[in-house]
């Protein structure tokens, strides 16, 4: 249910909430009203409640491609946090939901590899960060390319992502020229072979995450919180 759409719910809650409340007492008396009124004030109270967890804290979201298989799947729904991010950086591991720096309708949904500072690299299948190579029993499969930061660059089986259309800082962003600068992510899917991350369009400005994922409330075979 869109934001819009609870809007409309409680506002018709609270106009039949109005007509019980305007009716002359001596017809407010009977058991049923008093129920039906009692039952229509949890409900204004509560979709007053998850109006505001939905237009400012947290939201859903769909999953829609199998770019992060096998920890998410096709059809998967989420709840994603979209407070956290005001308030803390995104953590290495976590999974995040932001808007792509590439032409996109839609927001994506990756998880947080390399954070600013790092020394990042993949080699022979393996994700290595400040030299020791990550544990990744999540993935679908190991990456079947090799990839380094240097010289400001992010290199990729040898050939340098092109800014544009890669989101590659300006050298004058970076802090050191093998390291992740300040303010930027490296971004990738579980299905490392068949997902659009950070390897084809570079890094990720921290002003474009939208939040957190949470809690998977669909299907209901699958249903619980994220260890990340």
């Amino acid at each position: 249910m869109t934001p819009l759409q609870l809007l409309g719910l409680i506002c018709l809650f609270v106009v039949a909430r109005i007509v019980i409340a305007t009716r002359p007492r001596a017809q407010q008396q009977g058991a049923t009203l008093v129920t039906v009124r009692e039952y229509l004030d949890a409900f204004i109270v509560a979709g007053g409640v998850a109006l505001i967890l939905i237009a400012f804290v947290v939201r859903t979201f769909y999953i829609p491609s199998g770019s992060m298989e096998p920890t998410l799947q096709i059809d998967d729904v989420l709840l994603v946090n979209e407070l956290q991010y005001h308030f803390e950086h995104p953590k290495r591991l976590q999974i995040a939901v932001f808007k792509p720096p590439i032409p996109s309708s839609n927001d994506f949904i990756k998880r947080v590899m390399g954070v600013p500072g790092d020394t990042f690299a993949i080699h022979g299948g393996k994700v290595i960060v400040d030299g020791s190579p990550l544990a990744e029993p999540y993935i679908a499969q190991p990456p079947a390319y090799d990839l380094v930061i240097k010289n400001c660059q992010i290199v990729v089986d040898g050939v340098p992502l092109e800014a544009p259309p890669a989101d590659i800082p300006p050298r004058s962003a970076w802090q050191s020229c093998d390291r992740i600068p300040d303010g930027y992510y490296f971004m990738m899917g579980d299905n490392r072979n068949n997902s659009e991350d950070s390897h084809v369009w570079g890094l990720l400005p921290r002003k474009d995450f939208v939040g957190h994922t949470l809690f998977r409330f669909w299907p209901p075979k699958r249903i619980g919180f994220f260890a990340h």
